[in-house]
């Protein structure tokens, strides 16, 4: 592990006239370590995922229940039409991904935690974005509700597409409540295939079952931060261990991941939670960190400006105030590098021309930057 690299604050008038606009200064940093440029690019309230537009704009949800639409000159507007979200603790507006006909539907998908009669629940809906000088979501529908309504806890909500854009993937955490993911009738701890219209995927393991079984591409997870493919087409998540035992997971259909019955981390009381071992019967993780690095999102790398990153699974890590790098080859996954940033990473994603952005998290009523990586 690297040591932790502080970034400082930008050098006096070195943000431009708008708060909103990209700084023209990159943010101090150990220059001597970091193998790219920081530059920040502008300030969020309680930022929870960026996602990029094809055009290089960049839609940033707030957890408070706020989306902004950044324009590439750094001017962000608020786009109306969000949904109410629950708010508090790990619950508010969460990802965002455009739908892969974007160009020509100018659909997106997002996830939030719903408010509900009893409680909040984890909600997947879509919208057309309809742009302009009031940039707003029109003709939301709430096409997928995880249900085992109730109090806090972790919702999860990563969108992943299929590679040929004909599958939705979606990861729902276990709210803290243990046993749901080992229940293959609540859709809480499992990583759950959809149609793009929301409803289960033919070809799921338990498919003719109907109901949460018919969703339910794997299970046994607790709180899954990121969801990602790679260019061969495997299915990599990250996941929040108890006290320690985060996790890298390949996500296979039908396993079963283990939690709460087995991790690599103890209970946060301290009482011991078997490890993963050979022919236990649950799926290992291929990577995990003990003590705990507190994984967000997660982006595997594709792009031309880092071609030696190509194909590396990038990890935004909140209490290890970091950003890692895991390689991929095949199956297996390693750790490569961690870079620390000094502040808690929340999003991690990959701008079309190849350049990194990361998202930090905004705590204790500061803002979380947008910052944007480049090649020295």
């Amino acid at each position: 592990m690297s040591r932790p690299l502080l970034i400082a604050a930008l050098l006096a008038g070195a943000c431009s006239a708008s708060p909103n606009a990209a700084s023209s200064a990159p943010v101090q940093a150990d220059s001597a370590t970091l193998p790219f440029t920081v530059t920040e690019q502008g300030k969020f309230d309680t930022p929870f995922a960026v996602t990029f537009l094809p055009d290089s704009r960049i839609l940033v949800t707030e957890k408070k229940g706020k989306l902004k639409l950044r324009a590439t000159d750094g001017s962000v507007s608020d786009v109306g039409g969000v949904p109410a979200v629950a708010y508090g603790g790990q619950g508010g507006l969460l990802d965002i991904e455009i739908a892969p006909d974007f160009a020509k539907s100018h659909v997106v998908y997002l996830s939030y935690s719903e408010p509900r009669p009893t409680g909040s629940s984890l909600a997947l809906a879509r919208a057309t974005l309809k742009e302009g000088a009031a940039p707003s979501l029109e003709g939301l529908e709430v096409i997928f509700r995880a249900g085992s309504d109730g109090a806090g806890g972790q919702f999860g909500g990563n969108i992943a597409f299929s590679p040929d854009g004909k599958l939705l993937y979606l990861s729902s955490g276990e709210r803290q409540r243990f046993t749901p993911a080992q229940d293959p009738d609540q859709a809480l701890g499992k990583i759950l295939r959809l149609t793009l219209d929301g409803k289960p995927a033919p070809g799921n393991p338990d498919f003719a079952a109907g109901g949460v079984r018919a969703e339910t591409w794997s299970t046994g997870h607790r709180n899954p931060y990121g969801l990602a493919f790679a260019r061969d087409g495997r299915l990599w998540e990250i996941e929040m261990g108890p006290k320690g035992g985060d996790e890298v997971n390949l996500i296979l259909p039908g396993r079963n991941y283990g939690w709460p019955k087995a991790s690599n981390g103890d209970n946060y009381d301290g009482t011991p939670i078997p490890d993963h071992t050979p022919g236990d019967g649950f799926e290992a993780p291929k990577v995990f960190w003990n003590p705990s690095i507190s994984p967000g999102g997660l982006m595997i790398y594709s792009g031309k400006m880092f071609p030696a990153w190509q194909g590396s699974a990038f990890i935004a890590a909140l209490s290890g105030q970091a950003l890692i790098r895991v390689t991929l080859d095949g199956d297996k996954a390693a750790k490569a590098d961690q870079w620390g940033m000094g502040a808690r990473i929340r999003d991690v994603a990959q701008a079309p021309d190849g350049a990194i952005w990361l998202l930090e998290d905004g705590r204790g009523g500061t803002e979380g930057q947008l910052i944007r990586l480049t090649p020295k």
